[in-house]
């Protein structure tokens, strides 16, 4: 059994769909500031770019976690197991809020 699919979830989440899209149009974005910095524009133009992809990525965690707490710890509670569910939240929050 791969890494991938050990941690695949067997509920459906409600913002999956736009997490992706949100996840895509950050991908675009970072990559269009990429080719800004190759191509020699203003450094102020750049870190406003790099702010509001970071801004992006912010609001896609927030909706990730509210997703999360919306369905997998609600579904641990139901199912008995909401210290090994808040574990790895506490987890995943200590690594992305520093």
């Amino acid at each position: 059994m791969t890494e991938n699919q050990e941690h695949k979830h067997d509920h459906e989440h409600k913002h999956r769909k736009q997490i992706v899209n949100r996840l895509a149009r950050i991908e675009g974005h970072l990559r269009a500031t990429k080719e800004m910095t190759a191509a020699g524009r203003d450094c102020s133009e750049i870190l406003l770019q790099i702010a509001a992809v970071q801004k992006a990525l912010d609001n896609a965690a927030k909706l990730l976690l509210k997703d999360h707490l919306e369905s997998c710890v609600v579904k641990a509670i139901h199912n008995g197991n909401e210290e090994q569910v808040l574990s790895a939240l506490n987890k995943a929050l200590d690594n992305y809020i520093r």
